[in-house]
């Protein structure tokens, strides 16, 4: 079974910044997509963003141009840079991967993000 560790979240002023990291259990160059996706209270849970194998990248339109995800495979590690924070960003971070063939969907346990003056 594939474990996905979250880790860096944290409370931030706006306008601050915050760096993800995501460990896996296992080589995630045998994972297609790795991402991010976030949780607020009385929400449903939404994209942030994901990355492919391939370099394809998605984000959220509401974080676009805010946040950068990148895979390190030499690591095994998925990460989010947050910058330019808000406090609707305040929500669980949850990693997320996805295989092909079949598809099998990895969730970590969560990270709590809060951004609030």
């Amino acid at each position: 079974q594939v474990q996905l560790v979250e880790s860096g979240g944290g409370f931030v002023q706006p306008g601050g910044s915050l760096r993800l990291s995501c460990a896996a259990s296992t080589t995630i160059s045998s994972i297609y997509t790795m991402g991010w996706y976030r949780q607020a209270p009385g929400k449903q849970r939404e994209l942030v963003a994901t990355r492919t194998t391939t370099g394809q990248t998605n984000y959220a339109d509401s974080v676009k141009g805010r946040f950068t995800i990148s895979r390190d495979n030499a690591k095994n590690t998925v990460y989010l840079q947050m910058n330019s924070l808000k406090p609707e960003d305040t929500a669980v971070y949850y990693c997320y991967g996805q295989r092909l063939s079949p598809t099998i969907v990895y969730w970590g346990q969560g990270t709590q993000v809060t951004v609030s003056s």
